[in-house]
Parts: C-alpha cells; structure tokens; sequence
C-alpha cells in the first residue's frame, strides 16, 4: 500500500520548484521501451546509455555484468543514475527472462541479418532493445532468442557506431516515436507515485532519519 502521507511530508522538505520538476518530467517518462546493455566493456559507454535513457525519458536501463563486472562511471553520467532505475544480472538469461517475465520482446541492435531500419520500426508492444559489446556485438543467446533485429540507416564506409552513440540515437528515435502514438506509453499512476517518492527521499540529507521521526510521532 503507497504511503500518500509520507510523500506529502516529505514533500514538504522540497521547493515547489523541485516538486513541480518531478511531476513534469515524469509525464513524459516510459516503461514501454527500456533498454538492455551485455558486457558492455567501456565502462563510460554503460554510463553515457544512462544519461540517454534519462534524457530522453526512459526509466529503466538493464545491464548485464557478466564478464567485465560493474561498468558504471558516475562521472561520466552526472547524476543520471539517480533518475533512471538500473537492474543489474550476472547471466543474459537471467535478463531476458525477466523481461520476457514484464511482457517485453526482445529487438536486436545489429548491422547484421535482416534487420528493420530504425525509422520503420514501430514498439507496437513493450519492447526491451538489446546493446552488445563494442567489438563483438550481442552473444549468440541473445541473437537466437530475439523477437526482431533492428538497426540504424549508414550510408558511409563505417558500418558500426560506438554503443553509447548507436544507443543515444534509438533511445531518442522510438521515445519520440512512442509519446506521439496513442499508446498508453506513460507510468501508471502508482508508478507515478512510486517514483515520486523515491526522487524526493534522494533529494532529501538524513532522510532516513526524518522518515524515522515521522513513523515515531
């Protein structure tokens, strides 16, 4: 059960700036497109795909750490990973089947196989879009299991981008693409209230220990 109250008191320790910021970037956050990144090796590339999915207004960012561990430079992501909820899996099966679990399919990034250009794919249903490593791409797992394959229009002799470049461009392409449509692409209300909450106890020093004081009184 969501605690109004506890938002409400909380809320009081805000500027109504502040607050008015929250609730104006949270309109236009998303959970119907996420993103998933495997192995990533760059550790700031990770880091620069979380101040994507910020800026363009995607909530969660899945990272798979199975062989080079934690690939976080905060940075490098100023602060993004406070906004944006990042899962972490040792295993791309332990990933996948936690979004195929939330209802997503599963879309390739890949120059390769035949995939759908950027501009004619459309995220009709909730779909996670999968990143691979800089040199190898995505495991042969994930290219087995995906649902589609999708790719960014190149007209010179480079045939790949940098994954944080190549991620920054789809994020904001199908965000752009999903908030113009007519699908019900925003948080629901008590996703709304969660995240609320949780921006504001982040926002708040000690906040522990006035949550502490308020459950007392």
């Amino acid at each position: 059960m969501f605690d109004d109250d506890l938002l409400t008191y909380l809320e009081t320790y805000l500027t109504e700036e502040r607050k008015q910021r929250f609730s104006d970037v949270l309109q236009h956050r998303t959970k119907h497109i996420t993103v998933a990144v495997e192995d990533v090796y760059q550790l700031h590339n990770t880091s620069a795909i979380i101040r994507s999915c910020d800026v363009f207004g995607v909530q969660d960012l899945h990272v798979v750490e199975d062989r080079f561990g934690k690939r976080l430079d905060k940075n490098i992501a100023m602060g993004a990973e406070q906004w944006v909820d990042v899962y972490r899996y040792q295993t791309t099966a332990d990933c996948m089947a936690r979004l195929k679990g939330d209802g997503y399919q599963i879309i390739a990034t890949t120059p390769h196989n035949d995939s759908t250009m950027l501009p004619d794919f459309f995220p009709t249903v909730k779909s996670a879009i999968f990143f691979g490593t800089e040199k190898e791409g995505l495991s042969e797992e994930v290219m087995q299991q995906a649902d589609g394959f999708l790719k960014i229009p190149m007209v010179g002799f480079s045939e790949s981008l940098n994954v944080s470049v190549s991620a920054a461009i789809i994020i904001q392409q199908l965000a752009q693409k999903v908030r113009a449509s007519d699908l019900n692409w925003q948080l629901s209300d008590i996703e709304f209230l969660e995240k609320r909450l949780d921006w504001t106890k982040k926002s708040i020093k000690d906040v522990e220990g006035i949550i502490k004081r308020y459950l007392n009184a």
